[in-house]
């Protein structure tokens, strides 16, 4: 392979080896196969210094494959990556990319059909008929004719197709992660799959991207209206599509969005989906990216087996258009009932560009989390409520944003300008000289800790891939990253941001151009669940080597040992890396006092005698750690990690802060302020209405953990002296100190003795405090108003105590009843229905012994499609429909996902936490595993019909008033309204 001399100077060369086929160990006179010999090799790239040892190959098509071998566990990440996104959308047909990105899931002439001969005349007169329907935009009625023959033929066509066959192949793998994603430049599939099923993947994925059949598209497209009606209910989602209209009004980062506007979702061409489709996904526009415990030689002969008579085509070229400088600020505001907040964006060059470097490393100047001129100038001195910035990165184009939110009676423009005030500081070389290096030194950290991920090592190469950069070039980045210098990063500044903004406003109100997507009538298809494809029993039997599961043994995998009598330490080395993490562990929480949670938040404001609160910030910033204390309902979780190399230097300066923190009278002060704003801003979240204050206010009633808070008096009331003295108070409480990380347990031991400050004899933990689970009883369906086009409703049923015994049968019925894709909710209200673009439902096991389990059921739906889809839950929760094919699948899943599941790092303790508050002493997916390749559908029967079946529900719902359906929701007990007031306590 030629270098290039840039590379070739810099002694950074990209190695061609070759991937030989295993040895194989034959008798002296037995002469190898003649076959053997002509076995297929192939040329692959690495590069040195490689984190990953990835291998890069290139087949004769142009098929590119990234891999890398790392066998935390005995399964594979593996992503899809096409170079295609919403940018190369047709104007004329905007969402088109996110749509395909839909009809890949939905089979093949093979895969997903019963009899593709009679299918496909079907589904052509469907996408004759949408060409039809395109063309008679001035017609209503015209267009509801054509619609209504749409509608009755897909009947026809549903006859023969097999939904989310997919989805279930996929779950018969043992596959976690099913999903895909759509942006301006790519379009990704992902898949975690075990290792031992690597071939059915291959053969899998081979098919269904060498062809596309737009499958049940009617009903897939009322879930894609759905998802942008939940679009136009998010304020933040409105906000950044105004930020890039301004920003880019040439490019299509301006001009359209992924998931394209109304007029064009209701006049799609399947012909043109047809066509891009064919243009852009082709071997030579797309790579596979698997990371995970894989065997190089064997793995790439499989992807050439079933990708390498994947013909290669030309692919479009992409003219990006340019946009003109922008002269003087430009302001635009957005309205919506969520809380309000400024958004500042800068427009930059590309990511792959040494622009694109430097404005990463501004943009962590301003913000890391810990040390940046926003963490420490705004946030910790608390200017504003909360304020961070954030880069969004593409191959024409690289945005910076400034996001803030406005302490009360603050105005949005103030927060603009002291996000200003922050970037004129770097403009002035305002900045610690330290704070370049330490933020190279942190980054390496954070790869460090992400390459314990496959997920993470994957996606990095399909990063490479869409960035259009060599995998050589994307591993030196962070060399590159470490030559940037202070001088670079002022200049940097002071030439790109001037007046070329644009603000966007995001103010409270009722946005008076409030729209949504209308349902059209759609005729429920049919399940068909018990219906396979040949192509799917043909993959079923390709041969897979089976796996064992390795389940935790908290007694051998966990080592103990005493810092000093009555504080244990569990203790759990890591091998793989120089990182730790460092954990207290007290029993108790908010709900033995309330002023936990203010007081472990005050903590991030406080320094010690030594240190003023930005400088103890700054210490463990260059030190490479960082530490967090939590408080939940009855237990406090105090945390250190980093950099296992300056362990002691930051424990003693964590100690320092636990057992000294200085008081702050300002800091309290504005504390207390930015605590009340914040839960005005609460007020204004319909998630956090939902699924926090209602679901609370059913559980428990009004008094409940979620408004079990300081009232505003008593916070206005508290003295800096009384949190500093509940804080120091921590340590001395019985705890447990868990360590995951490189040195000896002796070592371990010694470091804690020597910097962990306790009293002699620890003071017992107080009481458990428990709030009192309501009988829900009767009947009774709570809503609460708000401004959203679509509506949100739980189905909430009381079930029996936590009980061990129930686990496995409980896992079975969740991935089969309400998991995912595959499973009978999400198959008859999306799938065959088109009822909501979100459902599930799951009996939800308690988090501690001597808690209730609950069924928890989800739809989100169009306000005008709430009766229906409520039947539609209601109706399956009374009778579960029995498909054995779904029994089967599930019953696969819950077996190969075990079988290679590794629980590793710190999770194990962190697993072992979890199982000691169910009073368990060893891993229960043991019985899982064991016990649900026994069950059958009496098994589940006889649960739905004891645990589910006729159990009284609470039904909750949010939405708006105007568009409700009170008189359906009647139906299903006494209606009542919660105000905000109730829900919230204040």
């Amino acid at each position: 392979m030629l270098l290039l001399p840039a590379l070739a100077a810099l002694g950074f060369a990209t190695e061609c080896q070759t991937s030989k086929p295993a040895a194989t160990t034959t008798a002296p006179a037995a002469p190898a196969p003649p076959a053997a010999a002509k076995e297929k090799t192939y040329s692959y790239e690495t590069t040195p210094n490689d984190p990953l040892n990835a291998r890069i190959y290139h087949l004769d098509n142009g098929l590119t494959v990234y891999l890398s071998d790392y066998k935390n566990a005995p399964r594979i990440q593996t992503y899809v990556a096409v170079r295609a996104g919403s940018k190369n959308d047709p104007a004329a047909a905007t969402g088109l990319a996110h749509y395909l990105e839909h009809m890949v899931f939905k089979g093949t002439s093979k895969l997903g059909t019963k009899d593709w001969s009679k299918e496909k005349p079907e589904l052509d007169k469907i996408e004759a008929l949408y060409e039809t329907y395109r063309g008679q935009r001035n017609d209503p009625a015209a267009r509801k004719r054509t619609y209504h023959q749409i509608d009755s033929i897909s009947g026809v066509a549903a006859r023969y197709a097999v939904p989310n066959e997919y989805d279930k192949l996929m779950g018969s793998l043992g596959s976690k992660g099913s999903n895909a994603h759509t942006s301006n430049e790519e379009t990704v599939y992902q898949e975690d799959i075990p290792s031992n099923q690597l071939e059915k993947w291959a053969a899998v994925q081979s098919e269904r991207f060498t062809e596309m059949v737009p499958r049940l598209f009617h009903t897939e497209l009322e879930a894609v209206y759905e998802e942008k009606n939940r679009g136009l209910d998010s304020d933040f989602n409105k906000e950044f599509e105004t930020l890039n209209a301004a920003l880019y009004p040439t490019h299509p980062y301006g001009t359209q969005t992924t998931i394209g506007t109304i007029e064009h979702l209701q006049n799609p061409s399947i012909t043109e989906i047809k066509k891009y489709f064919g243009e852009y996904y082709v071997p030579n526009n797309v790579a596979l990216c698997l990371s995970g415990d894989l065997d190089y030689d064997q793995t790439i002969r499989l992807i050439d087996k079933y990708f390498g008579a994947w013909q290669k085509k030309p692919v479009p070229v992409f003219n990006a258009p340019v946009e003109q400088p922008i002269a003087a600020p430009i302001t635009k505001e957005v309205v919506g009932p969520q809380a309000e907040n400024v958004m500042v964006g800068y427009r930059f060059a590309g990511k792959a560009t040494r622009d694109g470097l430097r404005l990463r490393m501004l943009d962590k100047i301003l913000t890391n989390g810990q040390a940046g001129l926003f963490d420490l100038d705004l946030n910790q001195q608390q200017k504003v409520l909360q304020a961070s910035t954030f880069t969004d990165l593409n191959d024409d184009y690289s945005t910076h944003i400034l996001f803030g939110t406005p302490r009360q009676g603050q105005s949005l423009e103030a927060v603009q300008a002291l996000m200003l005030a922050e970037v004129e500081k770097v403009k002035q070389g305002q900045f610690p000289d330290w704070l370049i290096p330490a933020v190279i030194n942190n980054e390496k950290l954070q790869r460090t800790k992400d390459y314990e991920s496959n997920l993470a090592r994957a996606s990095a190469f399909y990063e490479s891939f869409i960035e259009r950069i060599s995998w050589a070039d994307y591993v030196k980045q962070l060399e590159d990253f470490g030559t940037i210098t202070k001088a670079e990063i002022v200049q940097f500044a002071n030439d790109h941001y001037g007046a070329n903004y644009v603000t966007i406003f995001k103010r409270t109100g009722k946005d008076p151009n409030t729209v949504k997507v209308v349902k059209p009538a759609i005729t429920p298809v049919p399940a068909n669940r018990d219906a396979a494809s040949a192509y799917y029993t043909e993959v079923s039997k390709l041969p897979s080597t089976e796996l064992q599961p390795v389940f935790v043994d908290y007694k051998k995998d966990i080592q103990t040992a005493e810092v000093k009598p009555g504080l244990p330490l569990y203790y759990t080395k890591n091998t793989e890396n120089g990182l730790f993490s460092l954990f207290y562990a007290i029993d108790l929480g908010t709900n033995n006092d309330p002023r936990l949670d203010v007081a472990t938040d005050y903590l991030q404001y406080l320094g010690t005698g030594q240190y003023s609160a930005a400088q103890l910030q700054q210490e463990f910033y260059k030190l490479g750690c960082s530490f967090a204390v939590s408080s939940g309902q009855d237990r406090v979780l105090i945390s250190l990690s980093g950099l296992d190399s300056n362990l002691e230097p930051a424990l003693r300066l964590f100690e320092q802060l636990l057992n000294n923190p200085r008081p702050d009278a300002g800091a309290l002060k504005n504390q207390v302020a930015g605590i009340l704003k914040q839960r005005q801003d609460a007020k204004l979240n319909k998630g956090v209405i939902l699924n926090a204050a209602m679901l609370n206010y059913v559980k428990y009633g009004p008094r409940n953990p979620f408004t079990d808070i300081v009232s505003e008096a008593a916070l206005k009331a508290l003295k800096p002296e009384q949190l500093t003295a509940i804080l120091k108070k921590l340590p001395t409480y019985q705890h447990r100190v868990l360590y995951y990380g490189p040195r000896p347990i002796d070592g371990t031991v010694a470091v804690l003795k020597a910097e962990h400050r306790t009293p002699a004899k620890l003071t017992p933990d107080p009481a458990t405090k428990d709030f009192v689970e309501q009988p829900l009883k009767d009947r009774k369906v709570y809503w609460a108003d708000y401004n959203m086009v679509q509506a949100e409703i739980l189905f909430l049923t009381k079930g029996d105590l936590y009980d061990k015994g129930l686990v496995p049968t409980v896992s079975l019925y969740n991935e089969y009843f309400g998991g995912g894709m595959g499973s009978i909710v999400f198959q008859d209200l999306r799938e065959s229905k088109a009822l909501a673009y979100s459902a599930s439902s799951r009996y939800s096991s308690a988090d501690k012994l001597g808690r209730s389990n609950y069924i928890v059921s989800y739809i989100g739906t169009q306000s005008d499609k709430l009766p229906e889809a409520m039947t539609g839950m209601e109706s399956l929760l009374t009778d579960m429909p029995m498909a054995e094919a779904n029994l089967q699948i599930a019953k696969q899943s819950i077996r190969n996902s075990i079988a290679t599941d590794r629980i590793t790092h710190e999770g194990i303790l962190l697993s072992y936490e979890r199982a000691r508050r169910l009073g368990l002493d060893y891993d229960v997916r043991r019985d899982v595993y064991e016990q649900t390749a026994k069950m059958s559908f009496d098994d589940l029967r006889k649960f739905q019909a004891a645990k589910v079946k006729g159990q009284n529900q609470v039904v909750l719902v949010i939405g708006s008033k105007d568009r409700l359906n009170f008189k359906e929701l009647a139906k299903y007990g006494t209606v009542q309204q919660l105000t905000l007031k109730e829900l919230f306590g204040y």
